[in-house]
């Protein structure tokens, strides 16, 4: 034990550089990892507690803010891996975000003097199909990624086309899930031809694109062995 007899040290690295990032002195056994994150907020402001990702190993679970430190495996100086999880959204903020846009895009479709599509009930038509077969296959990809934890397993593996139509989308993207998902709301917008409708898809596109980036990058750094072939979220371009 350290000459603070009673206190614990932590160090917390960059889970991918392996850098320290900040040494904190003096920190109390019974801290819990949220007080833990409110030390390294102080120190770096820009990474407010609900962005961080606070592990025991670079690769591993990120710690729950009510653990205790001295009941994690670690010593009195206890090594900790930081990872930023980016910008948060709070439930509030993304209710108002969705709330008002539903509201935005009924007031347009329900107006008395709303267009109906110019091609009337056989672009309706069409695009109830898309719609329907984007919703089939976005439940496909979520029940085969669902199936890669069978049995509660915590290993993470690669997911794979399996004999459902549907998922062969993963021979090209990483995040057929949001493929599926952009493709509902393009077939919305078919469907009402109405402009927020559109305005409401591409913001939709531009952040499961993010979302999608992310999850491609982090297959990538995990799995060497990795499909080349595979794109974040559309065949051959992004």
């Amino acid at each position: 034990m350290s000459g603070r007899a009673g206190f614990f040290e932590v160090e917390i690295l960059d889970w991918k550089t392996k850098k320290q990032l900040c040494f904190l002195d003096k920190v109390e056994p019974n801290a819990t990892v949220r007080e833990i994150r409110l030390m390294f907020h102080k120190l770096y402001p820009r990474w407010y507690p609900a962005r961080q990702s606070i592990k025991l190993d670079p690769k591993g679970k990120s710690l729950r803010d009510e653990e205790i430190l001295q009941h994690l495996p670690v010593g009195t100086t206890a090594t900790l891996y930081f990872k930023d999880l980016g910008p948060q959204i709070g439930w509030t903020t993304n209710c108002l975000y969705y709330w008002g846009f539903a509201a935005w895009l009924a007031y347009y479709i329900n107006h008395p003097l709303y267009t109906p599509p110019s091609y009337g009930k056989k672009q309706i038509n069409f695009a109830v199909i898309m719609f329907l077969l984007c919703e089939a296959g976005n439940f496909s990809i979520h029940v085969a990624l669902s199936d890669l934890r069978r049995n509660g397993s915590k290993t993470r593996k690669i997911p794979y086309p399996t004999k459902n139509p549907f998922t062969w989308l993963f021979f090209f993207v990483s995040c057929p899930n949001y493929t599926y998902e952009v493709g509902t709301w393009i077939s919305f917008t078919i469907m009402t031809q109405c402009v927020p409708v559109g305005l409401f898809t591409l913001l939709c596109f531009i952040q499961m694109t993010i979302w999608a980036k992310d999850k491609h990058c982090t297959y990538l750094r995990e799995f060497k062995d990795y499909p080349s072939l595979r794109m974040p979220i559309i065949p051959f371009l992004l």
